[in-house]
């Protein structure tokens, strides 16, 4: 079965706004299949596994059949376990975000009665529930099927082994006879089948099957991490594993923007592709993502699609992918032609259990795994450089020193001593005088190449401040507020100089917008920042003297704000 872009399944307007902010680009091959015949208004069996994508494939027409004006159920949704009753309300309410008046209620036993009576009489329409409290929500008037259009049966076998059959057939016979039925199940014995008779008229049947499609090559592992602690998680596995090569897939054109510029801002070489970027820029990207230009691609599913590039390391799900398919997709593009490879997935939050259903479906092998240490970073860089150190040793391909290291020698310093300098200086770099500020920086072209005054990568371990995150307030009310520990700027403070950056407040740029960036960037405390004056189109920011050039040198190229930077000394701008 082919997937077809949403655009081409006759869905409205506000429903394909909802799906390309959850990053749908293409419908999944369930999706594809089952989306048109509900539209139609026929009854549909599904044989498809939890993993597939099946969840949008009724919730999306279950939404666009909600008169928004009725205030009574339309649709009921029924599920073995609150678990799977909590995730599918879920996707159904971020689905209906732009559906003005459709609501939705999860109605499950161990949550209070009270709660579900109060949205039932709100007038939600569409309830996603298990049969045991549906069926007591029946039986107690508080709950009228009289205006049900639809209702879908999820995982159907799940709920008979359950125990549900009895349950299931009592809520059915509640259920008006116009109304239209979807059943969706793994499998088909005669007792599903015998309700698939009973309760459709003329089903449409489709058969969706479960491929094992694993990568023998690909170590797969699972990482559970909240959402605000995803892009600290993927900077130590990067550093962890000392990866030079792969792909980060995102799940919206937005997540791809924001994470292109965080890993950016921290030092790493990357880039982007998502379907907002034009067909002659997407062919330069790829083109020097093959020849190794830069390191990670950060990515959507469709506008990596059909990339063909070898000796990747890595590939990270950033976000979860929308069905056990593209996930298998997404990991093929390493592990190639018998090299090995990894696949590292974040999940958050419930996501656990879509992604176990994804396993299921796709007979998938993923092993969960635990975000590495500051300390265990620290310890594989030391092993790595102590591989790189002995390995020479042992060739003797190198020039000896034995003038330079007899005179040091001579001087009393111990052998232990010369050594520990020398690895010190090879980690942190000679100590050098302050040189004058350089000339102004060309701004970088784009995409986005490999940085030439960036550290080495055995610097880039820690985090710098969050970056594009603070607590400002409302929007409206950033350019009154100053900020406390950085008064307005009345004059060059001792030991600092003043920088031009070319931006302001017009881009809605905000002193520890500022601050946290240059921090997170140069790898400094934000106290090498003093006062900072905010214009309407650039600023003037003093930094510590100390620090001014490595400001100058690392803050140019870095995007802020959709801006990207061209600090110049102040003083050569008057």
């Amino acid at each position: 079965m082919e997937k077809r872009p949403f655009s081409e399944l006759g869905l409205s307007a506000e429903v394909l706004k909802a799906v390309d902010k959850l990053g749908f680009e293409e419908a999944s091959p369930i999706q594809t299949a089952v989306i048109p015949p509900l539209l139609e208004g026929r009854d549909v069996v599904g044989q498809s596994a939890t993993g597939s994508g099946k969840t949008a494939a009724f919730a999306i027409p279950a939404i666009e059949l909600v008169d928004p004006k009725l205030k009574r159920v339309q649709v009921l949704i029924l599920c073995p376990t609150r678990e799977l009753a909590m995730q599918v309300a879920e996707d159904v309410n971020k689905l209906a975000a732009f559906k003005r008046g459709v609501m939705e209620v999860p109605i499950y036993g161990g949550q209070p009665y009270d709660r579900q009576i109060r949205a039932l009489r709100a007038g939600a329409q569409i309830v996603i529930g298990t049969p045991g409290r549906v069926m007591d929500h029946m039986e107690r008037g508080t709950m009228r099927l009289d205006d049900l259009k639809m209702v879908i049966l999820d995982e159907c076998d799940r709920m008979l082994d359950m125990g549900f059959r009895d349950d299931i057939d009592t809520v059915m016979s509640g259920t008006p006879a116009g109304r239209q039925s979807l059943f969706f199940s793994a499998t088909l014995p005669p007792a599903i089948r015998t309700l698939i008779k009973r309760y459709t008229n003329n089903p449409a049947e489709i058969k969706i099957q479960a491929l094992a499609q694993n990568a023998p090559q690909v170590e797969q592992m699972y990482f559970e991490v909240q959402r605000r602690a995803k892009v600290e998680a993927l900077t130590r596995l990067i550093d962890r594993f000392d990866f030079r090569h792969g792909i980060v897939f995102c799940s919206t054109k937005i997540m791809v923007d924001e994470l292109d510029e965080l890993l950016h801002a921290r030092g790493y070489a990357t880039d982007r592709l998502h379907g907002d970027i034009t067909q002659a820029q997407r062919t330069r990207v790829t083109e020097k993502f093959k020849r190794k230009g830069f390191e990670f691609l950060i990515a959507t599913d469709v506008a990596a699609r059909g990339l063909d590039v070898h000796d990747l390391e890595v590939v990270f799900n950033f976000d979860l992918p929308n069905d056990a398919e593209d996930y298998t997709h997404r990991i093929g593009r390493t592990g190639r032609a018998g090299k090995s490879g990894k696949a590292f997935t974040f999940v958050s939050n419930r996501e656990i259990y879509k992604l176990q259903s994804m396993i299921r479906y796709g007979k998938l092998k993923i092993q969960r795994g635990q975000i590495p240490s500051i300390d265990e970073i620290e310890e594989a860089k030391e092993n790595k450089f102590f591989e790189k150190l002995r390995t020479t040793l042992e060739s003797g391909e190198f020039v000896k020193q034995e003038r330079m290291i007899d005179r040091l020698l001579e001087q009393g310093h111990a052998s232990t001593d010369i050594v520990s300098a020398l690895i010190h200086m090879m980690h942190s770099g000679p100590v050098e005088p302050a040189k004058a500020p350089p000339p102004p920086p060309k701004p970088k072209p784009e995409p986005r190449s490999y940085r030439e005054n960036r550290g080495p990568r055995e610097d880039r371990g820690r985090p710098g401040p969050s970056q594009g995150h603070d607590d400002r307030g409302p929007p409206g009310d950033r350019h009154e507020k100053p900020q406390q520990d950085r008064p307005g700027r009345t004059g060059r403070e001792d030991g600092f100089v003043t920088i031009f950056f070319n931006i302001g407040r017009k881009q809605m740029i905000t002193p520890s917008d500022l601050v946290g960036k240059i921090a997170g960037v140069t790898r400094q405390p934000g106290s090498i920042v003093g006062a900072i004056d905010l214009k309407q189109r650039h600023s003037l920011v003093d930094v510590s003297a100390k620090h001014a050039d490595d400001v100058l040198q690392k803050m140019a190229g870095v995007r802020v704000k959709g801006v990207t930077l061209q600090p110049v000394p102040a003083a050569q701008m008057s």
